[in-house]
């Protein structure tokens, strides 16, 4: 396994931490997602960390706290060896004050967490999507005041546009609280607007990047062809939302992955997770997995780089035309070097 410091901090991460959206399946959207319980995950928790991977990322949401609950089981006796990774902000129960990422919110799901997950402190504490409905200001001093007391470590975002993410940092400067240290973002070769504006802002603000997805919700894992759409109720039919399953283009770069897979004798996933590790930014890929087998499988994605011949047919066939301002910014060079 690979560590690579948290940007912005002295803390080593591992290139992939796992994510536990799999386990529970409280509800029909996750259970197309998995359904781990406790003795899978304390299967699939020791494999990882036999290979070296320490970090576990969960969230509050995930089956309405079900997959915290079985993480926080399935580390028992091990939380020395492991770093903890939860987020919050999205709606926890009916009513009001039961979402966002106000004060009072923050701090009651913060200690839902903690004991759900049987601990006294979070390694990296998300908020898992930007409030406009709450002061910048009110967040970020509710987080610093958690970490003052010891009950996180560090603070990351998710799913952020890059001016909510420079304007917290810049009023994170002002007052002297902690910085968001993390961006967890969609980023995949089915999805690449992530480069845009994010990508250079994280390089420019040393923020890392912990890329959900980069498989694209499975439409990369070459699994999925033409004319052959996704099973009904699987976790590959709900991902229009990331990309559709029907694009020429997805198949197009399904098909430049298969020629690769052929070429390295590495199977297409693992062509996938190797390209997106080794981009600008990237920290950190939160992989996914229903069963061992599929957990040790990504895993062949490490120890080793893709061609820079194999890099550019990637970044060719995956290429998006960027939308305005983007694609004016970058028709001049001199003015905005391309960050990758």
């Amino acid at each position: 396994m690979e560590y690579r410091k948290l940007l912005g901090s002295g803390l080593d991460v591992p290139v992939m931490s796992f994510g536990t959206a799999t386990f529970g399946g409280g509800n029909e959207f996750f259970k197309a997602w998995g359904s781990t319980d406790l003795k899978e995950a304390q299967r699939l928790i020791g494999v990882c960390l036999d290979n070296g991977l320490n970090l576990f990322d969960t969230a509050n949401v995930y089956s309405q706290g079900m997959s915290e609950e079985i993480l926080g089981a399935a580390i028992e006796g091990k939380r020395h060896q492991v770093l903890l990774s939860t987020k919050s902000t999205f709606r926890m129960g009916e009513g009001p004050n039961k979402s966002g990422s106000t004060r009072w919110n923050i701090m009651k799901e913060c200690e839902d967490s903690l004991r759900r997950l049987k601990t006294d402190y979070i390694d990296l504490y998300t908020m898992h999507g930007f409030d406009a409905n709450t002061p910048v200001e009110e967040t970020l001093r509710a987080l610093d005041d958690l970490i003052t007391a010891g009950k996180i470590r560090y603070i990351g975002a998710s799913n952020f546009s890059g001016w909510h993410l420079m304007k917290s940092l810049t009023v994170s400067e002002r007052y002297g609280w902690s910085k968001y240290v993390a961006h967890q973002a969609y980023y995949s070769l089915a999805g690449r607007e992530f480069e845009w504006e994010l990508m250079p802002l994280a390089l420019d603000q040393k923020v890392s990047t912990f890329v959900w997805s980069p498989l694209a919700g499975g439409a990369l894992s070459g699994k999925f062809r033409r004319n052959q759409p996704p099973p009904a109720g699987s976790r590959s039919s709900q991902i229009d939302f990331v990309v559709s399953a029907k694009s020429d283009a997805l198949h197009n770069i399904v098909d430049a992955l298969d020629e690769i897979s052929k070429e390295t004798g590495k199977t297409i996933p693992q062509v996938a997770l190797n390209w997106v590790m080794n981009r600008p930014s990237v920290t950190s890929i939160v992989i996914g997995a229903r069963n061992e087998e599929q957990l040790k499988h990504n895993f062949g994605a490490l120890g080793w780089k893709l061609s820079a011949e194999h890099v550019a047919k990637l970044d060719k066939v995956s290429a998006v035309k960027p939308i305005y301002p983007y694609w004016h910014q970058h028709g001049d060079r001199e003015l905005i070097p391309s960050p990758i």
